[in-house]
């Protein structure tokens, strides 16, 4: 891609050169803060990171009403800007409709003509984003983007006919990328899908597709081979055999596993440093090596793992079942059935509460389960291994393809909202 036949120094930190035609004056004098209300009856809006200004019936599956009389809404249009709470990484949204958002937002009607799309890619711009941290106001939590003190900034100024190639170019190539990268997730998706099916079909068929086949009774399995054998979970595992005792040193100290933090694509993703003295209450389940640990509360979430060295040296919430595999079960095999659809299923199904489906302990034990002779196990989970590594590093890279277009769109926008890359009318391309 081109560049401007010549530059000029801005003497703006954050925006450099840009090209030589092109003007840069204070945001103040492109952007007015604006408050409209006492129109309760239009349309309620939210503003997303995301999405910019939208419909809440857009992003939200049940609308829940604010707090609040509505006639202190503030009144938005589309083109406007809000400047969302707490989002200084990159928080001034397009509004896309017409509407009222909550009084705690700022929003910004423009002073002049310009092309709002182009200052809607400009705002969310690497360079933009970093002009923002110089107006935070607050602390932590409390940090919020301060118009006072960002209407002081300097914003570059192209010709309103430049703006709107320079918009329409990124309208243009962004959907491209944004296309590409939502092919590219559906095809994680299947892979996905093939890895529990892969998975499914082995712990339930085993690897011999002649074998002699037999009804197992139950829906979510299926038959099974004639010599398999049908039991309970709790028939070949132990379950929660170990807890931390009320009475532990209050100064022991461990890592916490909650359920949040499982799940059942990436196992334990997040861990919590405690000390005993200040750890949740939940925090009591002991899991040893070649255990398997999968959630009995929010069961929706399908929070399994199993248990390696280091996993074994963690504390796991009480909302955890801890599955110890009898002699006879290939610790593996069992983690990899409870994975599978054949025992999620019986999971979903016969969990209890709608928000937060839970199912106690004893009615886990009494789910079915299928094994086979020890040695077959051991062949199954060989074969499991080495089918899945494939899809594995299918799937991460086409999660690296993702993280590579999502830097490009950013690096794109970046440069052509700030004069580094010159965008040609669409004719001339």
């Amino acid at each position: 891609m081109k560049k401007y036949d010549k530059y000029k120094n801005s003497g703006v930190e954050w925006l450099g050169e840009i090209p030589e035609q092109w003007n840069f004056i204070r945001m103040k004098h492109l952007f007015k803060d604006h408050s409209e209300k006492n129109k309760p009856n239009e349309e309620l809006l939210s503003v997303t990171q995301n999405k910019g200004v939208v419909p809440r019936t857009w992003v939200e599956n049940r609308m829940v009403m604010p707090s609040g009389a509505l006639e202190s809404f503030k009144f938005i249009e589309k083109g406007d800007f809000a400047i969302s709470l707490r989002s200084f990484e990159g928080g001034l949204e397009y509004c896309h409709h017409d509407g009222i958002i909550s009084p705690a937002y700022t929003v910004l009607k423009t002073k002049r003509k310009i092309n709002e799309k182009y200052y809607k890619y400009l705002f969310k711009s690497f360079s933009f984003i970093s002009e923002l941290q110089t107006s935070v106001v607050g602390i932590r939590e409390g940090k919020n983007i301060s118009f006072p003190e960002l209407s002081y900034s300097f914003l570059p100024v192209p010709k309103v006919e430049e703006q709107t190639s320079i918009a329409n170019f990124l309208d243009d190539k962004t959907a491209k990328i944004d296309q590409a990268i939502t092919i590219k997730q559906k095809q994680i998706e299947l892979l996905k899908e093939r890895k529990q099916i892969l998975i499914h079909k082995a712990v339930t068929r085993g690897l011999n597709d002649d074998v002699k086949l037999k009804d197992s009774g139950v829906e979510w399995i299926g038959e099974i081979p004639e010599h398999w054998k049908v039991k309970r979970l709790k028939d070949i595992c132990s379950i929660n055999l170990n807890t931390l005792p009320e009475n532990t040193n209050k100064n022991f100290e461990f890592k916490y596993v909650d359920i949040g933090s499982v799940s059942l694509e990436n196992g334990i993703n997040n861990i919590e440093d405690y000390t005993f003295k200040n750890a949740p209450s939940r925090a009591r389940r002991i899991a040893k090596k070649g255990d398997t640990v999968i959630s009995t509360v929010r069961t929706y979430l399908k929070a399994i793992d199993f248990i390696d060295e280091i996993k074994s040296t963690y504390i796991y919430s009480t909302g955890f079942a801890v599955l110890q595999p009898k002699s006879f079960i290939y610790p593996e095999f069992l983690a990899n059935f409870v994975r599978s659809d054949a025992f999620t299923e019986q999971v979903t199904v016969n969990s209890k509460g709608m928000s937060y489906p839970a199912i106690n302990s004893a009615d886990i034990g009494r789910l079915t389960v299928v094994h086979c002779e020890l040695e077959e196990q051991m062949q199954i989970i060989e074969y499991i291994k080495s089918s899945v590594i494939k899809i594995v590093n299918v799937i991460s890279l086409k999660e690296q393809e993702i993280e590579k277009l999502k830097e490009y769109k950013m690096c794109l926008i970046d440069g052509v909202v700030t004069g580094k890359v010159k965008v040609f009318k669409k004719e001339n391309i």
